[in-house]
């Protein structure tokens, strides 16, 4: 069976003391996401997850230690029901920077969205659960 993996954050601002989320609005499927992507050769878990957000974001984040969230599913919407793909997600935080599509191919829009618009945009699960997460870690650490 096949695997594969990929990367990404949870990526948030604070704008006036509220928290805003960074949403992806992309092309496949035409769905909200979170920013991430596949695992190049040599790169480890966090420099995947740094390197697709800027690639997806335009943004240069930090990450927030203490927050790793891991999520599997097989890949039946694309045919391949027996392959499975793990998704490892950290949480990132930018200041004083705007979101810019790098790659309009790729992501329709980003978003910027506090915690409750955000869990209403997602239609898969997995990007709620991490969210939601996201959310309660920084809350326990009055972030």
């Amino acid at each position: 069976m096949p695997n594969e993996k990929s990367c990404g954050a949870v990526v948030f601002t604070k704008d006036n003391g509220k928290r805003e989320y960074v949403i992806v609005h992309g092309h496949y499927l035409d769905t909200c996401c979170l920013p991430g992507g596949h695992v190049e050769p040599g790169e480890t878990e966090e420099q995947t997850a740094l390197r697709e957000v800027r690639e997806e974001t335009g943004l240069e984040v930090t990450l927030i230690d203490g927050f790793r969230c891991v999520k599997e599913h097989y890949l039946v919407r694309e045919g391949r029901p027996n392959d499975k793909k793990t998704i490892v997600y950290f949480l990132a935080e930018y200041s004083g920077q705007t979101p810019k599509t790098q790659d309009p191919k790729e992501v329709k829009e980003l978003l910027l969205m506090d915690y409750e618009a955000a869990m209403e945009c997602f239609k898969f699960d997995n990007f709620k659960t991490t969210l939601a997460a996201a959310e309660k870690f920084l809350n326990e650490h009055n972030m």
